[in-house]
């Protein structure tokens, strides 16, 4: 097999800035996809995840775009296709990861999340479909949350989001199928990633196996693994990278 099994292949990263994003944006890369680089406002990160795939001698644009606005979707998906011709993969990995108690909550806090979380992977996969039709061989991975399944106090907007993340997988897996497209939902937990604030309240009661907290790279790994031709009959599974945080 070659060295770099995702080569003439393009890849659109959300929420690819920082993190597990980062680290999926750089594996894809690394395995020969020309990756697109998306982040909602952060111009400076998303750059700097771009020079580093160039310098390892890849392909990466940066694209700024908010996934809860459908023309900025749109117009992230037509650059794409602009500067590389094609998309065949599509990593669904932005959300908000806000804590909030349910009476102090206001809806448009609710809305917020849902926007980006449920909203944002709708319309990315609307945009893209065309084009993962033409692929032959498409991928999309929706990025769930461990609270999502085990429950968490004060994550009530999040937590809905991302069980929705679960029933979204399997219908695309169902409705896509005969155009040759997997999807498949991967649920990272207890990450020891880069976050601005405190710590979510769920990481003080959850606890990993194997003692400590699961790096980026590992869950970047498992969807790299994904986008790969050896996975083309994993679809509509939700897999889990928590460390044995839950056991699902």
């Amino acid at each position: 097999m070659s060295s770099k099994p995702l080569a003439d292949r393009v890849a659109i990263v959300t929420g690819a800035g920082r993190n597990i994003g980062r680290d999926t944006a750089l594996m894809l890369a690394e395995d020969g996809a020309a990756v697109v680089v998306n982040a909602r406002s952060n111009q400076a990160e998303a750059d700097a995840v771009v020079r580093a795939i160039e310098q390892a001698g890849g392909k990466a644009m940066t694209a700024l775009a908010d996934i809860a606005d459908g023309g900025a979707v749109d117009r992230m998906v037509a650059a794409t296709v602009e500067r590389f011709g094609r998309v065949d993969m599509l990593i669904n990995n932005a959300a908000l990861r806000r804590e909030k108690s349910l009476d102090e909550m206001t809806i448009t806090e609710w809305r917020d999340v849902m926007a980006v979380t449920l909203d944002g992977p709708f319309l990315c996969v609307k945009a893209c479909l065309p084009h993962l039709e033409r692929s032959g061989a498409g991928v999309i991975i929706n990025v769930g949350g461990l609270s999502g399944h085990s429950g968490a106090r004060d994550r009530l907007h999040v937590i809905t989001a991302k069980s929705g993340l679960v029933g979204f997988t399997r219908g695309l897996a169902q409705d896509l199928a005969d155009h040759k497209i997997t999807v498949n939902l991967v649920v990272p937990g207890l990450v020891g990633t880069h976050r601005p604030g405190p710590e979510p309240q769920h990481h003080s009661t959850h606890h990993t196996l194997t003692g400590d907290r699961v790096p980026p790279a590992e869950v970047a790994a498992t969807i790299r693994f994904l986008c790969g031709p050896l996975a083309r009959h994993i679809t509509g599974q939700t897999i889990h990278v928590n460390g044995g945080a839950y056991l699902g």
